[in-house]
This record gives structure tokens, sequence and C-alpha cells, in this order.
């Protein structure tokens, strides 16, 4: 699959809300059966390349679907860094969805050896410290290509400050197939 259907039942997941309909899931189902399997999925919001929106699930708990409606709404309307989106600016977001692997928990005795584990632009990273936790997309690698800045904004985005290696976290990768709405020129 080309990613277009997820990309239309994101954006349409955001239009409802303004409409106050809904998406008829079960018919979508029927005719797509691989939404009813469980995925973990992001959605991303931009507007003019900016971040306007990102929220997801880092393990698969409910069926690709419901998990991409939930998402898309609450990347739109309750990511915290963010006030809701206004119908005004839905018209000009970019919606970009990342279908997510199962996380794999790397063993590492240290930051060099996690240096040589993990995969830029390849590998998305979550840190568990305690109840501190946060994820970087394999798409921040292109904006944070250093590993060591991309470690200290990691721990920056979990509330544990820069870094966050020293602590000797808990690191997790997974991987991502990503679909991203085209610019009309």
């Amino acid at each position: 699959m080309d990613g277009s259907l997820y990309l239309m039942i994101a954006r349409e997941a955001i239009l409802t809300v303004f409409q106050n309909s809904e998406i008829d899931t079960k018919a979508l189902q029927q005719v797509y059966p691989e939404l009813s399997h469980h995925q973990a999925t992001f959605v991303t919001l931009t507007i003019n390349g900016r971040l306007r929106g990102c929220i997801g699930s880092l393990i698969a708990h409910r069926s690709l679907i419901d998990d991409l409606i939930s998402n898309a709404r609450s990347a739109a309307l309750r990511d915290p860094r963010f006030t809701p989106l206004t119908p005004n600016e839905f018209g000009e977001i970019m919606i970009e969805v990342s279908l997510l692997t199962h996380p794999q928990l790397l063993t590492y005795a240290d930051k060099e050896e996690l240096k040589r584990l993990i995969r830029p632009n390849i590998d998305g990273v979550i840190l568990l410290l305690g109840n501190h936790q946060a994820t970087f997309l394999p798409q921040v690698w292109e904006e944070l290509e250093h590993f060591d800045s991309f470690f200290d904004h990691l721990g920056h985005k979990a509330g544990i400050g820069s870094d966050p290696l020293s602590y000797h976290p808990e690191i997790s990768v997974y991987q991502v197939k990503k679909f991203k709405e085209q610019v009309n020129e």
C-alpha cells in the first residue's frame, strides 16, 4: 500500500471533529482488512514546514484505523505543546503518518557502545528512566543529526535534562514506514 489511505484517514479524522461527523470505520475495514490489524502509529502535523502537533503510540494496542483516528485527532487538538488546531489552520496542515515496528530493548555498557548500536535516520529511540520517558521518531535525526545533540534534546523532552545517558537509562529502538502528503505546487 502506498500510504495514501492512511493519510486520507488521518485527514478525515481531524475534519470530522470540525464537522461533528464520524468516519465509517466498519466500511473501511471491510474494503481494507489490514486496517483491522493492531498497529502503533504516530501522526505528525506541520504548517509551512514547522511542527504543529505530533502524537502517537509506541506499542500496538488497537486496530490500525482506531490508532490513526485517535492519534490524528490528538495531534490536532491535544498536543500539550500547542493550542488546538483551528478550522482555519486545517487547510494549511501537512500530515505525515508513521507506522512503527515493535520496540526492541538495547543492552549497552556505555555511551560508546550505544553509539555503535544506534542507527541514525533508521532508528527511532525511546528513552526511559523511572517515570521519565520520551521518544523521537527516526525523522528527528534529520534535524538533530549528531548523537550527543539528539540525546540531549531527548533528555530534555523526557524531563531529565541534557546528558541523559549519564544516568544509563533504558533505551529501546524501533523503525517506521512513513507516508507524507505531497505539497501541491
